[in-house]
C-alpha cells in the first residue's frame, strides 16, 4: 500500500524559509516523480514544482522558481521542498504526490497517489 506522508508546515513571516518532507513508502519509487501541488482557500489545487525520481531532473512553476528547491533523498526514500523568501501568497496546504509518468508532470490528473497535505501559513 502506497502511502506518503507530509511534514515540515507551520507559521512563518514573510521572507522567512520552511522545508517541507514527503516520506514515501510502499513501493519502489525509482520510475516514478514525485510533485508538490498547493491548494489556498476557494482555489484549485495548483502545480508547485516535482522530480523525476532516478535522473533528479525537476521542473518548477514559474511562481516559485528561484525561491523553492525540489530534492530526494534516496535512502530515506523522502522528498523535500526546501521554500525561501516566502510571501503571504504562498499560504496554502501543500500536497505530496507520486505520478508514473516518467518526467516531473505538471497535471494534477497525472498523479496517482497523494498524501494528507501539511499547512504552510505565512503572515504579513
Amino acid at each position: 500500500q502506497v502511502q506518503l506522508v507530509e511534514s515540515g508546515g507551520g507559521l512563518v513571516q514573510a521572507g522567512g524559509s520552511l522545508r517541507l518532507s514527503c516520506a514515501a513508502s510502499g513501493r519502489t519509487f525509482s520510475s516514478y516523480a514525485m510533485g508538490w501541488f498547493r491548494q489556498a482557500p476557494g482555489k484549485e489545487r495548483e502545480f508547485v514544482a516535482a522530480i523525476f525520481w532516478s535522473a533528479g531532473s525537476t521542473n518548477y512553476a514559474d511562481s516559485v522558481k528561484g525561491r523553492f528547491t525540489i530534492s530526494r533523498d534516496h535512502a530515506k526514500n523522502t522528498v523535500h521542498l526546501q521554500m525561501n523568501s516566502l510571501t503571504p501568497e504562498d499560504t496554502a496546504v501543500y500536497y505530496c504526490g507520486a505520478s508514473r509518468t516518467p518526467y516531473g508532470s505538471s497535471l494534477r490528473h497525472e498523479y496517482d497517489y497523494w498524501g494528507q497535505g501539511t499547512q504552510v501559513t505565512v503572515s504579513s
